[in-house]
């Protein structure tokens, strides 16, 4: 057993529409939970999906190669390099997701940095783990750059891929209603677009600086992790066609576009992936060094958000939610980051599996 520690920390609790409610000091507790080292030595890990036996497959940000992880742990398996991505300080291959139906189709989708736009593409894995092969782009025209992609990428209660994005460096780019940028996109399976997407286009919401984590609670809410530039990174509760405010708005700091559920100061956060499991949100910190988790319910807090890992294991880029209800989470310290970035520890990159008491 290892021991989490909760640290004090000052959030600030909102709904979604309505203004600052309260303002609390959480005090040191200590909790319990049993940690695993599942595999080592990873390079620069960035997207993290599930496949229906258990195992995960794991994409490189800066080689671009997908490898498959075991349930159990193990060496991970070089399945292929995923063609066609370009490479920056940010940029690279990013989230992964898996098709729901795998087992026919053998195929997950894949969000790069590429040139001359970012892309979603369907990739298709050969049956015996040792090839892929790009099969379909589903959507191109995501303004690239040297930071701020976003990523993620996560199949809804919905059955629709949904896709962060950052402004690609370019603040007002998450105002433009013309821009993929700074936005949360929906898109069908095939590249189609939803009913309900803002426009007839790919955007569900917009005014977003750089989220990087999406997860969605058991009613259906969606979150978002979003990092801030020095004021302010957010959660927020996603809704359609709704305006999250930046670059006029940062967290608290600003009035116009919608409120954050919660907020954290850049220096102990710099938010990346998230989950959803057990009433809370689990969710990385990059310069924070730390893991996040948020109690909420029905797009609420439900209770004061707990620091776990504080500079233990390093930056945590990547957070999911494993077939057997254990938390799965990368370290991000091989990652070459020029802010926040930290002195990668033995044995890194990691995959760390949490069992949840």
């Amino acid at each position: 057993m290892i021991r989490l520690l909760q640290i004090i920390c000052i959030f600030q609790l909102f709904s979604c529409n309505s203004t600052l409610n309260d303002i609390s000091e959480v005090e040191e507790q200590p909790v319990e939970s049993e940690v695993i080292v599942l595999a080592t030595e990873l390079t620069s890990p960035w997207g993290l999906t599930f496949l229906p036996d258990g195992s995960a497959l794991v994409s490189s940000r800066t080689t671009a190669q997908i490898h498959r992880v075991p349930a159990g742990g193990g060496t991970p398996q070089l399945v292929g390099t995923v063609p066609g991505v370009s490479f920056s300080a940010e940029g690279g291959l990013l989230g992964l997701e898996t098709s729901p139906s795998f087992e026919n189709d053998r195929t997950i989708y894949a969000y790069l940095s590429a040139q001359p736009t970012n892309k979603i593409v369907a990739i298709e894995i050969a049956e015996d783990f040792g090839t892929l092969n790009v099969s379909n782009v589903l959507l191109d025209g995501i303004t690239t750059a040297n930071r701020h992609h976003g990523g993620r990428l996560k199949i809804g209660p919905d059955g629709h891929l949904w896709i962060s994005t950052g402004d690609a460096f370019q603040p007002e780019l998450a105002q433009n209603s013309e821009s993929l940028n700074g936005k949360i996109l929906r898109i069908g399976l095939n590249g189609s677009i939803p009913e309900g997407n803002m426009n007839n286009s790919p955007v569900y919401s917009y005014g977003h600086r750089n989220v990087q984590g999406i997860a969605f609670g058991p009613d259906g809410t969606v979150y978002a992790s979003e990092l801030g530039h020095r004021t302010w990174d957010e959660v927020n509760v996603i809704h359609e066609g709704l305006n999250y405010g930046w670059p006029q708005s940062e967290g608290t700091t600003g009035s116009f576009g919608e409120p954050p559920l919660t907020v954290f100061h850049p220096d102990d956060c710099s938010p990346s992936g998230m989950a959803y499991a057990r009433g809370s949100l689990w969710m990385g910190a990059l310069g924070g060094q730390r893991l996040y988790q948020i109690p909420v319910e029905n797009g609420e807090l439900s209770g004061t958000p707990i620091a776990h890992f504080v500079e233990e294991y390093g930056r945590i880029r990547t957070v999911e939610l494993a077939p057997d209800g254990s938390v799965w989470l990368f370290t991000s310290n091989t990652d070459g980051a020029t802010w926040g970035g930290t002195t990668p520890k033995q044995g890194d990159d990691k995959i760390l599996k949490i069992e949840l008491e």
